[in-house]
């Protein structure tokens, strides 16, 4: 791609840009958020057409009028928001749109699973998209362009979703099609992981291409530097700030869940624990045993079989969600797209979102949209949202940006309780630095986190406690002063249980709140 150039109303996405892939080869393309990474890649792909500049594949100079015409000459996209139908199967999500190639039958479920089979992918067909898990989700994406024939992957933030054996996984599956002669683009803001796997760098910033460098010749600290001009942020917390208070009280939560074909099974058993005010509890676990289903209990979004939820001393195990949400309970969800915005509507309607009852949205039985619209103003400011006004839709915005106003919007209303799903997921160095500068302020004054992240460091770093879920129990505790990402990491593939010490720390104590400290 030579001299490519994209602009917007408002904003220069992409300036003069340059970049050469090998064949064959991973090619990793970093920068903060809004650097132009995920522009660059849909002009690629065909999904905007460049104002200037040329593409040039094998040799042969192209132009994409449309995805189809891209995926002609073997170039697929795997989106960080996946493009996924929620109500059909595995299947029919991969022959969607693509039915002329194996029919919808018995020859496009073989071809599914010659390629499961061959890049190691584990795919289940028939089940439903919206009972997956995200790292399934993404997986069926990847089968997805590999079944229209792509050469030339490009996946976007391919890690954020994933937690460390399943990014060694995803990358031994890349190195599979590297193997087999596929290129693949990859775009992250996991500088290590970047350089682990990527046999070339290109760093944007700002628009345009500031560097190329082989992994062999740079680190960490200096990618950091060349992407956003400083140093690489650590979450790392240094002073307590735990009180005696408890703030929340889960006690013997039980749930179960009706599978699509009537099997019922138990997605929350027996769990207990206790946050206090200042103290931030972090909950790690591989994805799909039953982290989302706790925060949607905790939420109200679903009601408990059993046991209690208790707020500040109330009893909220059956209180509706905005109740809870009156009473002080803050939310960062999983996923923005779905649950955190409404990518249409105008920054300042979302900055009232499930905060229509309380002050400045409202005035008793009143919207009060001037105010709401100049509070929106103000935490575009604090939050350093880049935006070109409150008026543009959430959608325009790139994916930290619209991070950081849906934390700035639930800070703003000085919880009790955050509950914070991977708050920095898919966001750059700099957005990650403020959302944990936030989150470490907010506990200083008592507030009271629950922690659900993939990035260990991110869950080592922030937490007091750590707790390790694994099919739908609490199996673990450690101390987040001696414990490594590894060690963390195999207790959440159920290897390990009971109070996880270093191999060097002598430990101490297990809390005892609900679990039991002992190995089993």
């Amino acid at each position: 791609m030579h001299g490519i150039t994209k602009r917007f109303p408002g904003v220069v996405a992409n300036h003069d840009i340059d970049i050469t892939v090998r064949r064959g080869s991973v090619h990793a393309l970093v920068g903060e958020n809004g650097a132009g990474k995920s522009t660059l890649m849909k002009i690629l792909y065909g999904m905007q057409q460049p104002d200037e500049g040329t593409i040039t594949v094998d040799g042969e100079q192209v132009t994409f009028g449309s995805p189809a015409a891209a995926i002609a000459r073997g170039i697929g996209m795997v989106h960080q928001h996946f493009m996924l139908a929620d109500n059909l199967t595995v299947q029919e999500n991969v022959a969607l749109g693509a039915e002329r190639l194996y029919g919808i039958g018995g020859r496009a479920r073989q071809r599914i699973m010659e390629l499961s089979d061959a890049y190691g992918l584990a795919i289940r067909p028939d089940v439903l998209v919206e009972d997956l898990g995200v790292a399934d989700r993404q997986r069926v994406e990847i089968l997805k362009v590999l079944y229209r024939g792509a050469r030339t992957l490009i996946l976007d933030e391919p890690t954020a979703v994933l937690v460390p054996q399943e990014v060694d996984a995803l990358f031994d599956n890349l190195r599979e099609l590297k193997a087999e002669g596929l290129t693949v683009l990859f775009i992250s803001h996991k500088l290590g992981e970047v350089l682990s796997v990527a046999d070339d760098i290109t760093v944007i910033r700002r628009g345009t291409t500031v560097a190329s460098v082989h992994p062999a010749d740079t680190t960490p600290k200096q990618l950091a530097e060349l992407m956003v001009g400083s140093e690489l942020p650590s979450p790392e917390t240094r002073e307590s700030t735990v009180t005696d208070t408890a703030m929340l009280t889960v006690e013997g939560l039980h749930l179960s869940a009706t599978d699509p074909d009537g099997a019922v099974r138990t997605v929350l058993d027996g769990i207990s624990f206790v946050i206090r005010k200042g103290e931030v509890l972090g909950v790690a676990g591989v994805e799909g045993n039953g982290q989302a289903e706790l925060v949607e209990t905790v939420m109200g979004m679903r009601d408990p079989d059993g046991g209690s939820v208790t707020l500040d001393g109330q009893d909220i195990s059956h209180t509706p969600t905005r109740r809870r949400r009156e009473d002080g309970i803050g939310y960062i969800p999983e996923d923005r797209h779905r649950h955190g915005l409404l990518l249409e509507a105008p920054l300042w309607e979302n900055r009232m979102l499930g905060h229509v009852t309380e002050e400045p949205n409202s005035r008793g039985q009143i919207l009060d949209l001037k105010s709401a619209r100049r509070d929106t103003e103000r935490i575009v400011a604090d939050y350093d949202v880049r935006t070109p006004g409150i008026e543009v839709t959430a959608a325009s915005l790139s994916g930290g940006n619209q991070q950081k106003l849906i934390v700035g919007r639930e800070m703003s209303h000085h919880p009790k309780l955050l509950i914070a799903a991977h708050p920095t997921r898919g966001v750059d160095v700099g957005a990650q630095a403020e959302i944990w500068d936030q989150i470490r302020e907010a506990r200083r004054e008592g507030l009271a986190v629950l922690l659900i992240s993939a990035d260990l460091d991110e869950l080592i770093g922030l937490s007091d406690t750590l707790r390790v879920m694994y099919r739908g129990s609490l199996v673990a505790d450690a101390d987040p002063a001696t414990i490594t990402p590894e060690e963390l990491g195999s207790a959440m593939t159920g290897a390990a249980s009971g109070h996880l010490e270093h191999e060097e720390a002598q430990g101490r104590q297990a809390p005892e709140d609900g679990d039991g400290g002992g190995p089993r």
